[in-house]
């Protein structure tokens, strides 16, 4: 169906182009008009037209100017123009507003319907277009909260995976670098601080879980995860660190007037804790610090800042390089580790340069504990009189260049500690499972050996994929065929007991995959040895 407006002052005009729309289009549509520019405007509004044939010149407001009015409430509108005068007098201000045709009269049938089937496909192209988007937008809400939720997830369940977090970030076209992260929880009702029946509660709210989670994100703007038990997670990402008073003051209202709207959803009390504005990769530490917001406070809404939770720093402290440099440790990255620590140095020095004191206090107490990192690793043994020196070697520095150097070294040397024993572990594993391949390839599985190992059957797969290059199936493959040469070089054996001793069962598989291997059978192999 097609609604086509015709505005024009002579109603002859007006009939002569029913008639032509009428008997010369087959799809079914409705036909309107009006002789005057306001009585076209208040037409357009209520019969909302894909089409209009417009005359310029009208009685009152002219075409031009009900065009401009009428555009500002209908964009998709179509103007064909109809006038006596030529059209140059009117080009520039029909080109501005998008008229499709300029049609002089007096008019010309033909003409009208070629035009008016030119605009009919117009009107289907744009209802395709608009039919792809809504395709596209249902797409998305069933996809969006999927990919939002695998970020909330990131970040409370796989905290060293910084890329997969920037990934979802991508996903979202998330441009901040900083945020905080809300938690909601909710039960029957709040006893001293406390929520009851977070089962119960969490079965009532999950029929209506979508419309709490529209609300969240129209008082958050953020990211909402799926419903876990009684708690709904949220990150809410910002352009800048800190947490300034007045906004702060503002988040704590928004979570006031959000928990009171999310009641008017399903009948249980609602309490919200907000954790610290972070750098993104850090957003696990805001997690914990709403937790620990809503179990200290017995307020509706805590904010961390507000509350005696964690550790305190003054101002333009860098909180920033010292999580960087020690996390660089914890991965085993030297180069990182070293950059961070000199660069924490050169803050030392530029901003407590004359307490020299507190800087090798300082020096001490990041050696010791990237060193603890190092024994808890697995990366070094610990000696209690291992760092008996360490006191005299600080505080016997000659410079503060001097402190430095032997601050990087121990530094460095920690993060040496941890890469190596984690390449050690990683090749006591490889030779292991070499060594039982060796024993049992026969009948060994992928499930069978990482049992042996204690570790996971994904987890060894790959690890044996980085460290020797093969696929695991492809080696104990590679090994049995090499075994089976073996055999056949000694030529003592039959093919079905030469099948049979390396784990086959079947002697047309193992020829198969025997040829795949070598490029030849069993038989043509052997036959290839006795020339």
């Amino acid at each position: 169906m097609y609604k086509i407006m015709i505005a024009d002052d002579e109603g002859i005009v007006i009939e002569a182009l029913k008639f032509i729309i009428e008997k010369s289009i087959e799809e079914p549509c409705m036909i309107e008009s009006a002789k005057t520019g306001r009585q076209v405007i208040e037409l357009s509004e209520r019969f909302r037209p894909d089409i209009a044939f417009m005359d310029i010149q009208m009685p009152g407001i002219s075409g031009i100017k009900a065009m401009q009015e009428i555009r500002r409430s209908n964009r998709d509108i179509i103007f064909i123009v109809i006038s006596a005068y030529e059209k140059f007098d009117y080009a520039k201000d029909a080109i501005r507003l998008g008229v499709l045709e300029y049609l002089n009269k007096p008019i010309v049938k033909d003409r009208v319907v070629d035009v008016l089937h030119k605009a009919i496909a117009q009107v289907e192209g744009n209802r395709r277009k608009r039919q792809n988007e809504l395709e596209i937008q249902e797409k998305l809400e069933t996809v969006i909260p999927i990919i939002e939720n695998g970020m909330i997830y990131s970040v409370l369940f796989q905290e060293e995976l910084a890329e997969e977090r920037e990934n979802y970030c991508n996903l979202l076209g998330l441009k901040e670098r900083y945020g905080y992260m809300i938690v909601i929880c909710f039960g029957d009702s709040s006893q001293r601080g406390r929520l009851t029946n977070a089962i119960g509660s969490s079965v009532k709210a999950q029929p209506v879980y979508g419309n709490l989670r529209e609300v969240v994100k129209e008082y958050t703007g953020g990211i909402v995860g799926a419903m876990m038990g009684n708690h709904i997670i949220a990150f809410v990402p910002k352009e800048k660190a800190g947490d300034e008073y007045e906004e702060r003051i503002a988040v704590i209202d928004r979570m006031r007037e959000m928990i009171r709207r999310m009641k008017t959803h399903v009948g249980v009390e609602f309490r919200v804790g907000i954790g610290g504005n972070r750098d993104i990769n850090h957003l696990p530490e805001s997690y914990q610090e709403a937790m620990e917001a809503l179990r200290i406070s017995d307020g509706s809404v805590a904010h961390v800042e507000d509350l005696p939770i964690g550790c305190r720093y003054e101002q333009d402290y860098p909180i920033d390089t010292e999580k960087q440099l020690f996390a660089a440790v914890e991965n085993g990255d030297r180069n990182t580790a070293v950059e961070a620590a000199n660069a924490f140095f050169k803050w030392m020095l530029e901003n407590a340069g004359d307490g020299e004191e507190d800087i090798r206090l300082k020096v001490l107490e990041f050696v010791m504990w990237a060193e603890k990192i190092a024994y808890e690793s697995g990366g070094m043994t610990y000696r209690f009189r291992a760092r008996h020196t360490y006191l005299d070697e600080v505080l016997g520095a000659q410079s503060m260049e001097q402190l430095r150097q032997w601050f990087e070294e121990k530094i460095g040397l920690s993060s040496d500690n941890v890469r190596a024993r984690k390449k050690e572990s990683a090749h006591d594993i490889i030779d292991r499972a070499k060594q039982y391949i060796e024993e049992h390839y026969r009948s060994v599985s992928l499930n069978s050996i990482s049992r042996d190992m204690n570790i996971s059957p994904y987890y060894f797969s790959k690890l044996f994929k980085e460290k020797t290059g093969d696929n695991f199936i492809d080696y104990i493959t590679d090994y049995k065929i090499a075994k089976a040469k073996e055999q056949i070089k000694e030529n003592k054996k039959s093919m079905k007991e030469i099948c049979v001793e390396i784990g086959y069962a079947n002697p047309n598989y193992f020829s198969y995959i025997f040829k795949k291997k070598v490029g030849v059978t069993p038989t043509e192999y052997r036959e290839g040895l006795e020339l």
